[in-house]
């Protein structure tokens, strides 16, 4: 009798017994134990290289003075020396900021002027077009539509070069305006105007998706009411169909100015000496000048604008109501009217001309031998593509090597967020993964670079802080990509596992994994895609060994050497199109 009892229970103590603690209960420790680990390494990882970063940031801006946050942790000395910078912090810096007539609030304000005016420009000039893809049939839509993700290719940078061979004192389109008897130029790109339609013509894609979007959720039956009453089509335009797209609207103009204000690759191009765009102040008090306390209260300043309207532009979305659209299924009828689909199809040609002519200016510059003197160059010859890849295959290298290193780690980072987002509903870690995306790219390699100047963990200059740069700035793209993979796995498929004996974390790896994977190849290829062509963190963080492609781009334009940066352009553009096609093929992505 007393064996069958030894065999049912375990001996605890001296006159106590306890149940068997059985396998599977034994496995659920070690799964819970292995998923916060996990949980608690993805919140360390957000921790150190991107909120002590900015909170880093922000101590350097009211004490004037580099403060090493690691170091007072590991070293007495280090300590003692923070706590005395932090007893004399003020907000001077931030006062004499915001004094009239100061460089950096004239910086503040030229790019919140920009910015403004750039939002406005791209939702008019974008409006027709939405319009025309959502409402109308409108002929070359397919055509229109692969056209129009040529501005998301380009780096800025590499836009603002075509412009200048476009529109610049030996452009092209000068030499023909001069033909036809025009004297000078036809504007000065290197100007404020140079910098809007730059921004205009290669912004416009970001605004003009989600404006399609909004025309086609609201309900036609709503215009054809108006129209059945009387109203004309103008009127009903007007009173119906553009209230019920409003958020959307609103919406893609506010992002439009998100992006208008934290972009670098234009202004560093194109803008003037006597121009003061708070990006390029930024740049220049940290790379010309040492200027810690400078650059961190602009950065800080960058941080608080594109906060608030990236916050405003949630708040228009969640705000209000507007939908229209019931449980009855309705046919829409779109608009036929050949007066009104010729019109549109000659005014989306003339918008997506532009950029389809930067592309090609860029190709000319790649293969001529020389040019400016004519409209079109003087010769035509391939051996600066031969260049680039004889004298510059180390940076194309480099770009692989980076753009690969970004994505493993992305891939999995984000496969966690995912699924404690999802599957635990952690509020705090979908928060902390969102930062990255108000969060401009300039602002966070001024951070990174201020964070780990120092020991005890000094990264600056290496190519570990360019990866995990490159990998928390584009990681959201990847989240949010692996996250709508998530949310269609049903639970039942990770219970299954579970109930046959695997522990959670391996449930997770073995069964949910393979599942992400079509999420995964999208994400990845996103993230691949924007750090090939990323300007701003390359040209903060990267050291010379580790100069990629978009570094070494910028580098030859800084140089004089126009013709080199063209055919390394055109080979970052073909990488970015093929791999950005795949995407489409692998999410079945179908924009019109």
């Amino acid at each position: 009798m007393s064996t069958d009892v030894r065999t049912q229970t375990e001996v605890a103590g001296p006159g106590e017994l306890k149940p068997p603690t059985s396998k599977s209960s034994r496995n659920k420790k070690v799964s819970f134990s292995g998923l916060t680990m996990m949980k608690w390494l993805v919140y360390a990882f957000f921790l150190v290289f991107l909120i002590v970063p900015l909170l880093s940031i922000l101590l350097v801006s009211i004490t004037g003075e580099p403060i090493n946050i690691f170091g007072s942790f590991t070293n007495a000395k280090i300590f003692n020396s923070t706590m005395e910078k932090l007893s004399n912090m003020s907000f001077e810096a931030y006062r004499t900021m915001f004094e009239s007539g100061g460089s950096y609030f004239g910086a503040l304000v030229n790019s919140l002027k920009l910015s403004t005016g750039v939002a406005l420009l791209v939702t008019i000039m974008v409006l027709p077009i939405a319009y025309a893809f959502a409402r109308t049939t409108m002929p070359f839509k397919a055509l229109f539509a692969a056209i129009c993700t040529i501005p998301l290719v380009m780096p800025t940078f590499i836009s603002s070069y075509a412009f200048t061979l476009m529109f610049g004192k030996t452009g092209w389109v000068n030499h023909i305006y001069r033909a036809f008897g025009g004297e000078g130029v036809l504007f000065d790109v290197q100007s404020m105007l140079g910098i809007v339609l730059v921004q205009v013509f290669f912004f416009f894609p970001y605004a003009l998706w989600p404006m399609v979007a909004a025309f086609k959720i609201s309900d036609l039956t709503l215009e054809e009411a108006s129209q059945n009453l009387g109203a004309r089509s103008w009127y009903t335009f007007g009173r119906v169909t553009l209230p019920l797209a409003m958020p959307g609207l609103v919406s893609s103009m506010l992002l439009i100015f998100t992006v208008s204000f934290s972009d670098f690759g234009t202004p560093i191009i194109l803008a003037p000496k006597d121009l003061s765009l708070i990006v390029v102040e930024a740049y220049r008090e940290l790379s010309g000048f040492f200027n810690w306390a400078g650059s961190a209260v602009l950065t800080i300043v960058m941080l608080i604008v594109a906060a608030f309207f990236f916050w405003l532009q949630r708040l228009v979305v969640k705000g209000k109501e507007y939908g229209t659209i019931s449980g009855k299924p309705t046919k829409q009828k779109l608009n036929d009217s050949k007066a009104v689909t010729t019109t549109l199809s000659i005014y989306s040609f003339l918008i997506v001309l532009v950029p389809l002519l930067a592309v090609g200016s860029i190709f000319l510059s790649s293969i001529a031998t020389t040019w400016g003197m004519h409209a079109l160059p003087d010769g035509y010859t391939l051996k600066h593509y031969a260049l680039i890849f004889s004298s510059s295959s180390k940076n194309i290298i480099n770009s692989m090597i980076l753009a690969i290193g970004s994505l493993v780690l992305s891939v999995v980072i984000a496969i966690f967020v995912s699924y404690f987002v999802v599957r635990r509903n952690s509020g705090a870690l979908d928060f902390i993964s969102s930062i990255p995306l108000i969060v401009p790219g300039i602002a966070l390699g001024i951070a990174l670079i201020q964070t780990f100047n120092t020991a005890p963990i000094q990264l600056t200059g290496t190519a570990t802080i360019l990866i995990i740069a490159y990998t928390i700035r584009r990681m959201p793209y990847m989240i949010r990509s692996t996250m709508s993979s998530m949310m269609a796995i049903r639970k039942d498929i990770e219970e299954a596992a579970i109930s046959l004996g695997a522990s959670q974390l391996v449930a997770a790896i073995t069964v949910i994994g393979p599942l992400l994977l079509p999420g995964i190849a999208a994400g990845g290829i996103l993230v691949f895609v924007t750090v090939i062509k990323e300007a701003s963190i390359s040209i903060l963080l990267a050291p010379s060994d580790w100069a990629p492609m978009s570094l070494a781009v910028f580098q030859n334009l800084l140089r004089g050497e126009y013709y080199t940066a063209s055919a390394m352009a055109i080979l970052i553009i073909f990488i970015v199109v093929v791999l950005q096609y795949l995407a489409k093929k692998l999410t079945k992505d179908q924009l019109y």
